[in-house]
This record gives C-alpha cells, structure tokens and sequence, in this order.
C-alpha cells in the first residue's frame, strides 16, 4: 500500500473490537516513534504503554470516561518533561558522541547551541516546548500504524493532572500531553466508512512560488 492510501484508510477510531494486535506490528509502531523527529534531535518527552487493563480503566475515569481507553489493546502516552535541564543535553551530547564514535569535546559547539535555546526559556516554555516535540511524535505513531493496518485514536480528551498521578509521570520528570490509543477497529464503529473530509488544495495550499 502506498503512503497515500495508508492516510486514506487511516481514521480517529471510536469503537475498537477485542482482537489482539500482533505483537511485531505493534513494536514497528513504538519503533517508528523513537525514531522520529524532534528539534535538534533531543527528544524532551518519553511515551508510556499502557497494556495493563486495570491501568486503562484508571486513565478511562481521567479521560471523562471515553471508551477507546478500556477498549484499545494499549494507550500510549506521550508525556513532555516538566523541565529541559543541561544535564539532559550533556546526556545527549554523550550519546551522540558513543553512537558515532566522536570525540566528545567536537560536541561543545552543538550543546552550547541547544543549552542556550532552552535556558533562554522560562519552565513553562521549555514543557510546551517538550510537548510541541511529542507531538511530532504522535504524528509519526499515526502514519505508522496507518501503515501497519493497526487502528489508533489520537486523543486530546483527558485530565493530564490525574494522567500524571495514575502513571507516576513527576517521578521521571514527565507531563503528559497527548495520548493515542491503538487497537483493531469494531465493525459496529460507522466512522470507518464514511468519507475522509478535508479542506480542497486550493484552499489548504498557499502557493507563493
């Protein structure tokens, strides 16, 4: 299938059934997200899987009790940190410099760059900063499980302070921001069928060629 078609199949799904997603596609799908883009390659957020059906059930309460949440076969959570540190791009700086076989001190250069992009913003900017990166992210999980024929809901629907305690997320310096639920959709969900609406290209494209 092409990548357009894949994007055309894709849909926010409302109802999932209870068939297993096979466990190679759903890796192929938290694959594709750890390799993703972020701003300067930093990746200021981690994503958490949520298999654990008691877990789900907990999120579903903080989630005003939408039932992709107790239905999927997981939720992940894409969760920003609460606070970019210089210690997190010395962290990075020293995995560049070992997956690449670099000298380290080459790096000086790259994390003055970036530690000064993230000191000049207060901490509230640095966790949008951080989330805006997350969502890059899902946008990659969506088109990959797209490409996987596994369905997912991108959800912005939750209470993220009840998300953050039920998960534990300020114990890793985390906060949630987005969440996506994946699974296989039920043939009782009347979306599936309905036609893809989006704007024209004339009036979604400003050509200034």
């Amino acid at each position: 299938m092409s990548l357009l078609q894949d994007l055309q199949w894709r849909y926010a799904t409302k109802k999932f059934n209870n068939e297993a997603i096979e466990e190679a596609k759903l890796e192929v799908i938290l694959e594709a997200t750890r390799l993703s883009a972020s701003s300067s390659g930093l990746q200021p957020f981690k994503v958490i899987v949520v298999t654990n059906q008691d877990i789900k059930l907990k999120l579903q309460e903080a989630a005003y009790g939408q039932a992709q949440l107790r239905d999927s076969q997981a939720v992940l959570v894409f969760a920003g940190a609460a606070e970019v540190t210089e210690a997190m791009i010395d962290d990075y700086m020293q995995n560049i410099a070992t997956t690449r076989n670099v000298n380290i001190e080459s790096l000086s250069g790259f994390a003055t760059s970036i530690k000064g992009n993230v000191n000049s913003k207060t901490k509230e900017e640095q966790q949008h900063w951080a989330a805006k990166q997350a969502y890059i992210a899902l946008g990659t999980a969506l088109v990959a499980a797209a490409n996987e024929r596994v369905d997912a809901c991108p959800m912005e629907g939750f209470v993220p302070a009840k998300f953050d305690e039920i998960l534990g997320l300020a114990e890793h310096g985390l906060k949630s921001a987005v969440i996506m639920c994946v699974g296989l959709r039920s043939e009782e969900d009347k979306l599936a069928d309905m036609a893809k609406v989006r704007k024209s290209k004339e009036d979604f494209f400003i050509l200034k060629g």
